[in-house]
């Protein structure tokens, strides 16, 4: 931040794990028994944090206070954003490690982090995500969808050079310092993750991909739920536009124009124009094989095409929607999207 001396450096990691639950103690017992088999010499702490939950983790957590190093918490719901704030506050470490309860953990997860931060310290960090080869056929397809240079460009962390990298928290890293400084998360969602990485910037506080420090994102989700998922994101990014209009850029216009593409496409060949809607046939070619390069699976390359469908038509509509009260109306956010945000 420049007017202060930076002993970053000479930082002893002393990690805290955040994971807020929400009627997921199934997803607990998976990521916790991945976590048993991280290969790490030194200590860590898992903090849990149960979200007003009516089916909660508890008994799946007793079975591993052995194990691990577990502090567990029940408390009102407020949303992840809140939770992860919580359990921050309760936490002992130095830098806290902000996980999903659906995602399972690859053995040397904690020696890349490690490694990464000692010769590159920063105070934010992310990681990238993906598909392990024991999930569905679904939830792969879905993963290859979100994740694809060829629909979201790598921005959850499948290139190694971005500019600023704008962490997620489903695999997300964060100092003491910056949490103590920015307050952490705000009461939206989804995009609370986004928002507080801006903050940082505001603050002078950098962030960086690791790209070797990935998790499984598992996904327990339907078709519907996918679109719900997605459609939220499209609702969000115009207000957070609106917050932070430095950060405004013309790729999130990219799902919104891709669907006009389609209904041009479409009104051009009925009058015997067949181009355009050549040019979309090729596009899902290459979506299709890139899925078969990724899966080897004809099922997985089949939903992967319907799964980049749901996820253009969901966010463009959705960030259609919002842009429209939020730019050109001037709602007010919390009122006109009051689903969007938690009550502290």
């Amino acid at each position: 931040m420049g007017f202060f001396f930076d002993t970053s450096r000479f930082m002893q990691f002393d990690f805290s794990f955040i994971i807020p639950v929400y009627n997921r103690p199934n997803e607990i017992d998976e990521l916790l028994e991945s976590m048993l088999a991280m290969q790490y010499s030194k200590s860590y702490e898992i903090v849990i944090v149960e979200d007003g939950s009516s089916d909660t983790a508890e008994q799946v957590i007793e079975g591993y206070r052995d194990k691990l190093k577990i502090s567990y918490y029940q408390k009102e719901n407020t949303g992840p954003g809140d939770s992860r704030n919580y359990g921050m506050r309760k936490a002992k470490g130095n830098y806290f490690i902000i996980l999903d309860s659906d995602v399972l953990m690859p053995e040397d997860y904690l020696e890349k982090v490690d490694a990464f931060l000692s010769k590159n310290f920063v105070h934010c960090f992310g990681g990238p995500d993906d598909a392990h080869q024991s999930f569905t056929d679904l939830q792969k397809a879905i993963s290859y969808s979100m994740t694809s240079y060829l629909t979201t460009g790598g921005i959850r962390g499948r290139k190694k050079v971005v500019g600023k990298f704008q962490p997620r928290s489903f695999n997300m890293g964060l100092s003491k310092e910056a949490f103590e400084a920015s307050k952490g998360f705000g009461n939206i969602h989804p995009g609370e993750d986004p928002d507080l990485t801006i903050r940082l910037w505001n603050l002078g506080y950098d962030t960086a991909l690791i790209p070797d420090a990935k998790v499984f994102h598992k996904r327990r989700i339907s078709w519907k739920k996918f679109y719900m998922q997605v459609n939220k994101f499209g609702l969000v990014r115009p207000i957070l536009n609106k917050w932070h209009p430095e950060t405004a850029k013309i790729t999130y216009w990219f799902p919104t124009l891709f669907l006009c593409f389609i209904a041009f496409s479409l009104v051009t060949a009925l009058f015997g124009w067949w181009y355009f809607l050549g040019l979309l046939g090729l596009y899902f070619v290459f979506i299709f094989f890139g899925a078969i390069v990724a899966y080897k699976k004809l099922s997985i390359a089949l939903k992967a095409i319907l799964a980049v469908l749901i996820q253009f038509y969901g966010y463009g509509k959705g960030f259609l929607k919002s842009y429209y009260y939020i730019h050109l109306l001037n709602r007010v956010p919390q009122k006109q999207f009051k689903k969007l945000f938690f009550e502290k």
